[in-house]
């Protein structure tokens, strides 16, 4: 049951929109003062930012269509997009700042999940790249 909605084309639209609601969820939480203190006691930074972004880069790149080289760049420079953004978002906040580093994480994770994702796509032929 997991395999079927996590990795068949059937659900591809659902988890590229859940991507982009969970970007967004992203975006809104860490606006609200005091929030990303509070989280920060319980993982930091680079490990937030590590999953978040490399969890949004596998909802893109099985939420993609067409060759697996194709999804795995539309999830790379999406998350390059989404990162630099929501650094940019942050510069704005007094209590927040934006951060190249944190950016150059997202766009890290990205690309280790996209490189995962193609090889195990590749090894075991999960889905038709369609």
């Amino acid at each position: 049951m997991l395999k079927l909605l996590l990795l068949t084309s059937s659900h591809a639209r659902l988890r590229y929109w859940t991507a982009i609601v969970l970007y967004l969820m992203i975006l809104v939480l860490g606006s609200i003062p005091g929030a990303r203190h509070d989280i920060g006691e319980v993982a930091s930074g680079l490990i937030l930012h590590s999953i978040a972004y490399a969890g949004l880069a596998f909802l893109i790149f099985t939420g993609s269509h067409g060759s697996l080289k194709l999804r795995a760049a539309k999830a790379v420079l999406t998350i390059a997009l989404m990162g630099a953004l929501d650094e940019f978002v942050q510069s704005f906040f007094p209590y927040r700042h934006g951060a190249v580093s944190d950016w150059l994480v997202d766009c890290n994770a990205a690309v280790l999940a996209s490189a995962f994702m193609w090889a195990l796509w590749s090894r075991y032929r999960i889905l038709p790249a369609e």
